[in-house]
């Protein structure tokens, strides 16, 4: 397949899994500039996690990654609302669907007001269903291994833990981290 066959490939798989989600207290908005300065701020009430995440979302670090971002083709960038407070309080992405219907869930960041609370299981819940529904038939899931509280969540929805990948990526402080990969199937999904 040429480069150019494989990008309309990409964009149409990107634009299939495009829109807006919704359920509950929950809305996934595809992000657009008038979410930025939301986001800036939902990024900033949590100033230490950015620490084990592999991009830095504070202060000047913030327009680096969203420039990054949008530099990419096969991600779906979705603002995350509550809608019980009326409230942008992170974000979250489809990253690189492919022809085999493999699509991965990840780069979310969800503000500590929404810890805990349930919102996690149904952001996912709607991502989860949403990219099935549209004939994908595998999710995965890259955790940091030093984010354990990430990868129980991961558990918790049925995904397995399939493996780690051992010093695979460089994040932006420098450290070398560990990637644990989970799937989760189609078949495996209870909901």
């Amino acid at each position: 397949m040429s480069p150019c066959a494989a990008n309309i490939s990409v964009r149409r798989l990107v634009a299939n899994l495009s829109g807006v989600l919704e359920d509950h207290s929950v809305r996934l908005e595809p992000l657009e500039a008038h979410h930025l300065e939301p986001l800036r701020a939902a990024c900033a009430e949590d100033s230490e996690i950015w620490q084990i995440y592999p991009v830095n979302m504070l202060a000047d670090g913030f327009d680096q990654a969203i420039a990054d971002f949008h530099s990419t083709i096969s991600w779906v960038r979705f603002a995350v609302i509550d809608l019980a407070h009326d409230r942008l309080v992170g974000m979250t992405n489809y990253i690189n669907p492919d022809a085999s219907g493999v699509v991965e869930i990840g780069g979310t960041y969800i503000s500590p007001s929404v810890r805990g609370t349930g919102f996690n299981r149904q952001m996912k819940t709607l991502m989860i269903e949403h990219a099935f529904a549209k004939g994908f038939t595998r999710i995965e899931f890259r955790v940091d291994t030093r984010n354990l509280r990430s990868m129980a969540a991961v558990s918790k929805l049925g995904a397995v833990h399939e493996g780690t990948l051992r010093r695979n990526r460089v994040t932006w402080t420098g450290y070398v981290r560990d990637t644990a990969i989970f799937g989760l199937l189609r078949d495996d999904w209870a909901g």
